[in-house]
């Protein structure tokens, strides 16, 4: 559905159900250079649960009209208003990569509106190499050759699908493909300068799940253990021969840990 954030037309997929006033919410964020679509399986399953489904486009990003937001913390103020725009009071808030800090930073900073949290994909910080940024801030096509390549496990490099059909290498580049100049600079920028959330990470209260993928280049497990040690009320799922691209590589072992945050 569409709706109005900021005077932007904004998307936001439902997993293909109505909203339904008072019921809780889940809210998707995707990472860099990504939109809605990374969230189906996931939206579709728990619309049918009963849940509002929230599978957001970012500013700049998918079918979402206005600039790219240049902060985590901007994007997550972005995604409070978002609730506000949905009707939306309480959610359980899902990201992956830098959705994971959005996601994080919107616990962290609006813990009213948040009831669970599970970060896929997850490091802090979240540094990214100089080639990488370099070449993503000249729009070269090997930045996204460089992010799909990493992305993925060395076992994902050789298929195995869990989709049916589907290649998940030819998929990625094809999303990557599919955004606007300057977004993936943006969003992997951001990413690098985020630098509150060990600190924020402290604070946070509410029950939260990290989904990390073994062999993970993007965002390594030993960044993610300050997470593990600072949050009070945190667990880490780790799925064994798994990349970044946990939602290509895993979708359904994504979605068994995802249940259990309800």
């Amino acid at each position: 559905m569409y709706i109005d954030v900021d005077n932007q037309k904004t998307y936001i997929a439902t997993g293909s159900k109505d909203h339904i006033q008072g019921n809780l919410g889940i809210t998707f964020i995707h990472g860099t250079a990504m939109d809605h679509t990374v969230w189906t399986l996931a939206s579709r399953h728990f619309a049918r649960r009963g849940l509002n489904i929230l599978a957001v486009d970012l500013p700049g990003h998918g079918r979402s009209e206005g600039e790219v937001i240049s902060s985590i913390e901007g994007m997550a103020d972005w995604v409070v208003k978002a609730l506000d725009a949905s009707n939306q009071d309480k959610t359980i808030i899902v990201g992956h990569s830098m959705g994971s800090l959005v996601a994080f930073d919107v616990a962290a900073r609006y813990p009213d509106r948040i009831t669970a949290l599970a970060m896929v994909g997850t490091s802090i910080p979240m540094p990214v190499g100089d080639v990488l940024l370099d070449n993503a801030k000249a729009d070269k096509h090997v930045a996204k050759e460089m992010v799909n390549f990493w992305s993925h496990s060395q076992a994902a490099h050789l298929g195995g699908s869990q989709v049916p059909g589907t290649w998940m290498l030819g998929k990625l580049i094809r999303l990557l493909e599919r955004s606007g100049p300057g977004v993936i600079y943006n969003d992997l920028k951001a990413c690098q300068d985020y630098s509150e959330g060990l600190e924020r990470s402290k604070h946070i209260q509410t029950p939260t799940l990290l989904i990390l993928g073994e062999d993970d280049f993007m965002t390594p497990v030993r960044n993610a253990k300050g997470l593990i040690e600072n949050i009070p009320h945190s667990r880490t799922v780790m799925l064994p021969n798994c990349g970044h691209a946990i939602v290509n590589e895993a979708p359904n072992e994504m979605l068994d840990a995802l249940v259990t945050i309800l």
